[in-house]
Parts: C-alpha cells; structure tokens; sequence
C-alpha cells in the first residue's frame, strides 16, 4: 500500500502525478503555469481529468538563470498552501532538492517531496522524516542540480539505478520517512543518454521487484524527442507508448502533462492486464 497525505492506493493502482511549474522558463509550457491564476486553473483541471498528485515545481531542471532558495519558495510555499486550502484531499508534491524550501512547503502542507536530483542535499530526507512526508528517491547519475549529462557512461546503468535509488530508500526510512511513503525514480534523462534512458525503460521491472513503488517522470523529454527525432512539443505519442510500456512493467506513479491522456492509456493497460474492467462492457451481449 502506498500512503500519500490523506490517499492510499493499492499495489495494482495507476497513479497520475500532475505537473505544476511555477518558473517563467520552462522547457515545455515556457511558463504557463508562472501566474498563481494560471496555475491554480490547472490545478483545477488536472484534479478533474484524474490526477491524484500535484507537483509544483520552482526550478526547472536544466541550466538557465540561477535561482534562490529564497526565490524558490517564494515562487511555491504560498501556492502549496492555496492549493492545500481549495484541494483538501489532494496529495500535494514539490519537486526540490534544497531542504530549506522542503521545510518551508512541509509547514504550508506538502505531503510529499520530489527529489529528482539523487539526494544531493542529504538533509531533504530529514526534513521527510521530521515532518513525516513521503520521498522520491531519483538517481541522477551523481550529476548536480541543474546540468546536462556529458559523455556519462555505466556499466550496467539497472544496477546503477538500484543501488542509489535503493540505498536512499533504505537511508529514508532509516531517518524516520514512513515506509509506505517512500518511491523509487529511475531518473529519465537525468545524468543519462538517450540509450541509458531506453535501457532504464525496458528494464523497469527490475525496479518493480524491489518491492518499492516506482515512479517513472517520462513526459516530453528529451530522450523521447531523440528516438523518434522529434521536437519538444511533438513528443506526446512517444511519451504515451513509453507510460504503456512502463505500466505494462508494473509502474504505479507517472509524472505526466497530459493528465486526460495519460489517464486513458493508464486504464488501458490495466483492463489489458485484468486490474481493471471495462467500463463498459455490452459488445455481444445484446
């Protein structure tokens, strides 16, 4: 059972992570969602469309203007508290890598952080553990915050993946971070290439079997735009046939901007697999 502020979702259920970025620069809506009325309007509609988290992001996660801890939370701290007074049973997630902010969004009602950068900053997980918030737990290939992979090579980029990402696991709960709270993020692109990333896909059972609740954040990126040569804003068909696979593979918890579509490859793949039925179901029984 995975728990999530007031939300539990069982081990066969798809979990649709909605993302929220309050930068003036980011790579895929270049800001949309910077305004506070612009942003809670998405809150709104991806509530609607079916996404149980909201994850407000800051910084965006490439290179570009440097940005405060001091500026971070001002840009998140009194949205996650809006958000938390509108949306109640929402689980509210901030992508941060800085304890300072995870602080901050835990005292105005965050349920979760989004650590994507590979616990660069040991001391976000202790902030999960005072407050009793969950983790994500990414590997970043060692990479710092806010660069590019260059010429970064594995031997065996599964296993990479599973000692870090399971290692800062076993270290959260050590810390006090509730078990149950606690994901597993293969880190696409993060300190990867585009083959690492494809790898880290078709491999993701692997992940599966370690028991913790896998997170897989796979939206529009670049390693899907590389395979199939295409640019930032038409990379939806690739990034939904990577969510199928990955589901198929037994992922729970997608970090995803089309919240609608994603859902309904979600439900998909779960009738496909027996976890779900049809919602309708009258062909040939008439």
């Amino acid at each position: 059972m995975l728990r999530l502020g007031r939300r539990e979702f069982g081990p066969h259920e798809p979990v649709i992570m909605a993302i929220v970025n309050r930068t003036p620069d980011s790579f895929y809506d270049q800001g949309a969602t910077f305004l506070d009325e612009p942003a809670l309007a998405r809150v709104e509609q991806a509530v609607a469309e079916g996404a149980a988290i909201i994850d407000i992001g800051g910084v965006k996660a490439g290179p570009g203007e440097e940005v405060t801890a001091e500026e971070e939370a001002r840009r998140t701290v009194g949205f996650v508290a809006e958000v938390r007074r509108r949306f109640p049973d929402v689980v509210i997630s901030v992508d941060t890598w800085r304890h300072e902010v995870g602080e901050a969004v835990c005292e105005a009602g965050a349920d979760l952080l989004n650590d994507a950068w590979g616990g660069v900053d040991p001391r976000l997980a202790e902030v999960a553990a005072r407050y009793g918030v969950g983790l994500v737990c990414t590997h970043a290939g060692g990479a710092q915050p806010r660069t590019r992979p260059h010429r970064v090579a594995y031997d065996d980029v599964m296993a990479d993946i599973l000692e870090v990402t399971v290692g800062l696991a076993e270290r959260a709960v050590s810390l006090g971070v509730p078990r149950e709270s606690v994901l597993i993020d293969p880190g696409h692109d993060f300190g990867k290439n585009t083959r690492h990333s494809l790898e880290a896909t078709r491999r993701l059972g692997e992940m599966v079997a370690t028991g913790w609740p896998v997170l897989v954040s796979l939206s529009n990126k670049d390693f899907v735009g590389e395979t199939l040569d295409k640019p930032v804003k038409e990379r939806v068909l690739g990034t939904l046939a990577t969510t199928a696979v990955s589901a198929w593979l037994g992922a729970q918890v997608y970090r995803v901007h089309e919240v609608a579509e994603t859902r309904q490859v979600l439900d998909m793949v779960a009738a496909i697999a027996g976890h779900r039925p049809p919602a309708v179901a009258r062909r040939g029984l008439a």
